[in-house]
């Protein structure tokens, strides 16, 4: 069981959200997780290296099939040198791409 507010009336629509977001959040974490790796020329096995853990947790890590602690999450950034930042915003549901403009316009 998950946490809900229980703002929708389907609990279908919430567990697709949730899908949804998940999904999107993993892929944003990994990319960035990877784009620190190559400006700072480190491969998987030097973080594995860096984190104490073997190079095929790191791929499984940064394959991006799961759902990370926040220790892991802190563990990569400080084998990285860096750390993240939290930001929650109000939910914008996608636009149209059709439309030509939507969230990501907006925050352009």
């Amino acid at each position: 069981m998950g946490f809900r507010r229980g703002v929708s009336s389907s609990p279908e629509v919430d567990d697709a959200r949730i899908d949804e977001e998940l999904s999107r959040l993993i892929t944003e974490v990994t990319n960035e997780i990877n784009w620190r790796m190559r400006e700072d020329h480190v491969t998987r096995a030097d973080l594995a290296g860096r984190m104490g853990v073997s190079p095929g947790r790191v791929s499984q890590v940064l394959s991006g099939g799961e759902n990370l602690t926040l220790r892991t999450l802190v563990s990569l950034a400080t084998a990285l040198d860096g750390r993240f930042d939290v930001q929650f915003r109000p939910y914008k549901p996608p636009v149209d791409s059709y439309a030509g403009h939507g969230a990501d316009a907006e925050d352009a």
